[in-house]
């Protein structure tokens, strides 16, 4: 993770560093909101019924979302009316997306038994498939560029290839592992990490938001796959996401607890939407 010193030792608490991120000022708090919004969906009566459509309409309105952060900010009656995304770079930017949220649902498995291998295969997915060249799929090596305009106006360094590395093998076995760190908490550091590291040349942001989506599915917070937080951070705006990253990539305890916070207001914005789904489905049912 991206932090300037073991936070377990400095606070005396746990081995287990995300617990300790559990624990930052600010954090239990945005904990237990999300959890709170979150059951108030589940419990939503149209749930009972129409939970796949809920889902579907989740999955198209977060990969609308990601793709605004990543620069294609297109309305989602235009993403429901296309069918052909390879016209310019907004539009396989837009085709990334929508492909990388119908196999972040695929991946479960293999992201528990493999994370790199999971992360490999969304990369893969967000390239194009048979289209990609030997750069997709793989770490970068160095030299290799990478095509991250978003976070590259921010005030975050590009690490070296064997950082990348080290920090991916590091998060790995974190995840491997197993955490009693709450769900949120999870998901932002490896949405977090991968955004800062940008390991691939090209579709991290992407990359990143769909293996935080994997997270929330398989923690158990959202094993529907209904909350979608790419909906809240691009209603929250790209200026705030990347002052919010910046604070993750500080590494400072501070930094960490104000990114925590930003993927949890994130996420009840992605409820919200959610619910109002539901709100009108239950009215058209009415």
């Amino acid at each position: 993770m991206a932090t300037n010193a073991d936070p377990s030792a400095a606070q005396g608490l746990s081995t287990d560093p995300m617990v300790v991120l559990g624990t930052l000022p600010g954090v239990p708090e945005a904990v237990d909101a999300v959890r709170q919004a979150v059951d108030k969906l589940y419990g939503h009566r149209v749930m009972r019924r129409r939970s796949d459509e809920v889902t579907s309409e989740a999955a198209l309105r977060g990969a609308r979302g990601s793709a605004a952060l990543a620069g294609a900010d297109w309305s989602l009656e235009e993403v429901r009316r296309r069918t052909d995304f390879s016209a310019d770079d907004q539009a396989r930017t837009v085709g990334a997306a929508l492909r990388l949220t119908a196999e972040a649902g695929q991946l479960l498995s293999v992201w528990r038994r493999s994370p790199m291998q999971a992360l490999a295969r969304l990369h893969l997915v967000a390239a194009g498939g048979a289209a990609a060249d030997d750069t997709v799929g793989r770490p970068r090596l160095a030299g290799e560029p990478v095509d991250e305009p978003m976070v590259s106006v921010a005030e975050i360094d590009l690490p070296e290839p064997p950082e990348v590395t080290a920090r991916l093998d590091g998060l790995s076995a974190l995840l491997l592992a197993g955490t009693a760190a709450p769900a949120l908490v999870v998901a932002a550091v490896v949405h977090g990490e991968l955004l800062c590291l940008r390991p691939f040349g090209s579709f991290n942001g992407p990359v990143a938001r769909a293996a935080e989506r994997i997270v929330l599915v398989g923690s158990g917070l959202d094993p529907k796959s209904i909350c979608p937080a790419e909906v809240g951070y691009a209603e929250l705006g790209r200026a705030g996401y990347l002052r919010a990253l910046e604070g993750y990539a500080s590494g400072t305890p501070e930094g960490m607890a104000v990114w925590i916070g930003h993927c949890g207001r994130a996420l009840e914005l992605g409820v919200r939407e959610s619910v109002a789904v539901c709100e009108a489905l239950q009215r058209g049912a009415a």
